[in-house]
């Protein structure tokens, strides 16, 4: 015997009111899409859950993607049965012993009925059920209080349903629902995390990167490329848009004090991402700043470099501390790319002191010694934006100019 089915739970879909069906179709394709390498896995939606049908596929291999998908609050791994009483009870007692291998534990047995025409009350059916594990096992007890398992039993007109096991989803909001939004992606720990964060919320992510070559090489490009495959695995096929940054940095360094030059870069920065955004209907940028965390992340800061652009700027880890940050970096995937070292342009020509009170009409004031209009069009213009996919094979990649 083994698992046959995976039944999905929902997150925050069940709060979603007359919207609730457009929620529940944006994820019921997100997990085809995801589970499409399984050749002979089903998905079907039911109202209020979701099951995956196995068909003989790897029940572990296929959990290990639902962890991935946003949308699911938890799933169980189940098997379906006919509507005879010694099927149930033999389903019961492997699944039991599939959760508590060693049989050493307690457990209580939850049947609910929605079938009104099987035989027996629920009550019976758990105390019939409980007995035929305790019959058939050596050290097992019941709890019905704290038991280490709960095997739940669900009787529904076409089939039995019967699972021990509960595997916590990735929650959130199916990616896709909630708009797009461009993040500003760097080579460091903190924007990944701040992606994976913003599809959380059930965006649609496209990302941008600033690339200043000499100064920064191909390897930190690459290095990008690769994080950004990595949140593929959290929001599906992203677009990366790579822009030239290396005259527009070097003018900011010719022109501007050394402790404003970090504030005139992000201000630039953050004028070359608004137009990609709006060429591409992203709603809103994404970055990876922490209140306090660098001298460019004070309030004052804040303030001073979003006067450039009327775009909201999402701060996903805005009251994150940085240990909090490579905590999930772990656990998503990013880390270990994230410390690779492989400069990026942020680094490049760095004061030994910047402004952390940056004042917005100095700021002006220097930007006067700029053509800000020619930099940014030069710089948008060259963009090359490539469409990253969950393969890891650059030669599987395709570019495209911008």
């Amino acid at each position: 015997m083994k698992y046959n089915h995976i039944l999905i739970r929902y997150a925050e879909l069940s709060l979603k009111g007359k919207n609730r069906k457009e929620f529940e179709r944006k994820l019921l394709d997100t997990v085809r899409k995801k589970l499409n390498e399984f050749k002979e896995v089903r998905v079907n939606r039911t109202f209020g859950r979701m099951f995956v049908e196995l068909n003989g596929e790897n029940e572990r291999e296929v959990s290990e993607k639902l962890k991935e998908i946003f949308g699911i609050h938890s799933f169980s791994p189940a098997l379906k049965v006919d509507l005879e009483q010694e099927l149930i009870d033999d389903a019961a007692l492997w699944a039991v012993k599939d959760a508590i291998p060693d049989e050493d534990g307690t457990f209580k047995v939850t049947v609910k009925r929605p079938n009104k025409d099987y035989p027996g009350r629920s009550q019976q059916l758990n105390y019939h059920i409980g007995s035929h594990i305790l019959r058939n096992t050596q050290k097992m007890t019941v709890d019905v209080h704290h038991p280490d398992v709960e095997v739940r039993v669900e009787i529904r007109q076409e089939a039995a349903y019967i699972l021990c096991k509960t595997i916590k989803g990735a929650g959130g909001l199916p990616v896709g629902t909630a708009g797009k939004v461009l993040l500003m992606l760097s080579g460091g720990i903190d924007s990944p995390v701040a992606g994976y964060l913003a599809l959380k919320r059930g965006v649609k992510l496209e990302a941008i990167h600033f690339h200043s070559p000499p100064f920064t090489n191909d390897r930190a490009r690459q290095k990008v490329e690769d994080l950004a495959r990595v949140l593929t695995k959290y929001g599906g096929e992203l677009k990366l848009h790579i822009v030239p940054f290396t005259e527009a940095q070097k003018e900011i360094h010719q022109q501007v004090p050394d402790n404003y030059e970090m504030t005139i870069m992000r201000r630039f920065m953050l004028r070359i991402s608004e137009a990609v955004a709006k060429k591409n209907n992203a709603l809103a940028i994404v970055n990876g700043e922490s209140l306090g965390q660098v001298a460019s992340q004070t309030l004052d800061s804040m303030h001073t470099i979003n006067e450039v652009t009327n775009l909201p700027v999402i701060r996903p880890l805005v009251t994150m501390d940085k240990l909090e940050v490579i905590e999930i970096a772990h656990r998503i995937g990013t880390y270990d790319l994230s410390i690779l070292p492989y400069e990026d342009c942020c680094t490049i020509f760095l004061p030994a002191q910047s402004k952390t009170k940056p004042n917005k009409e100095k700021a002006n004031h220097y930007e006067t010694k700029i053509d800000i209009d020619r930099y940014v069009q030069e710089a948008v213009e060259g963009i090359e934006t490539v469409i990253i996919s969950g393969k890891s094979s650059l030669d599987e990649e395709f570019h495209e100019l911008f």
